[in-house]
């Protein structure tokens, strides 16, 4: 087995059990290209055009495990979801799991990663705060990294169980440019887009630049042995195309890598 990157062991991102794949930061919304163990949560704020704003606390995650070699699996917290409209009712969100596995990657001086994973929704949101049919969602991942550079990317489709002509099939794909300043900070720029393929937004595009920064990581413990570690993020997404579903989204993250 290859070991890590001397330049980023210790330094950034999570050194996993029995991965030999580089440690980058898992980033504000880009999914990290290889795999993760640690628990999240995020903080979201949306404001949609005619000014109602949105509060996701949690925002569809939890706890993220490597129980076999090469393999990830995600299990979310419902996100509770309040608006400051009274004719929107607050309540909490659906459920969502998630299988991943790396098909390949390098944890030395050429340091890539690449992923694939199935995600999947049960509808278990209160009122309109959920979807009306569960979902089934395969995605790719990849990532390179160019010393203190990273560069990933993922691209992912959204299949409905039912209720297909209403919910379409859109098309996420999120990118993300990573460049790393001093031990801890990781200022980012991302590209967050949908592709609404069916559904009543059928043709159109939405797609917003994020800035952002993630701190990773705080040791714990000064045991090398010891992963325990806090990570930290915000970005603030920005809406640039003529159609977007909200105009705003500023996202804080915290995650606990174990």
């Amino acid at each position: 087995m290859r070991k890590m990157d001397s330049s980023l062991r210790g330094k950034t991102g999570l050194e996993l059990p029995c991965a030999a794949q580089p440690a980058w930061p898992t980033s504000v919304v880009t999914a990290n290209a290889g795999l993760v163990q640690l628990f999240r949560t995020d903080f979201v704020r949306q404001i949609t055009p005619t000014e109602i704003t949105t509060w996701n606390y949690g925002n569809s995650r939890g706890v993220d495990l490597i129980p076999w070699h090469k393999t990830e699996f995600d299990v979310t917290v419902p996100p509770y979801i309040e608006h400051n409209s009274p004719k929107l009712e607050n309540g909490f969100g659906d459920v969502s799991m998630l299988l991943k596995y790396r098909i390949l990657s390098d944890g030395e001086a050429r340091a890539y990663s690449m992923s694939f994973s199935v995600g999947g929704t049960i509808p278990t949101g209160s009122h309109t705060n959920g979807s009306t049919a569960g979902t089934i969602s395969p995605t790719f991942y990849g990532g390179k990294g160019f010393r203190k550079l990273v560069v990933q990317s993922s691209v992912g489709e959204t299949l409905p169980t039912g209720h297909t002509a209403k919910l379409g099939r859109p098309v996420v794909w999120n990118a993300v440019a990573q460049y790393r300043v001093g031990k801890i900070f990781w200022p980012e720029i991302e590209s967050n887009a949908t592709y609404y393929r069916g559904g009543p937004h059928d043709g159109k595009s939405q797609d917003f630049v994020t800035p952002g920064l993630v701190l990773s990581k705080f040791k714990l413990e000064h045991n090398p042995r010891n992963r325990l570690s806090l990570i930290f993020g915000a970005g603030e997404q920005i809406a640039v195309t003529q159609f977007h579903t909200y105009n705003h989204g500023l996202i804080f993250t915290s995650r606990l890598a174990f």
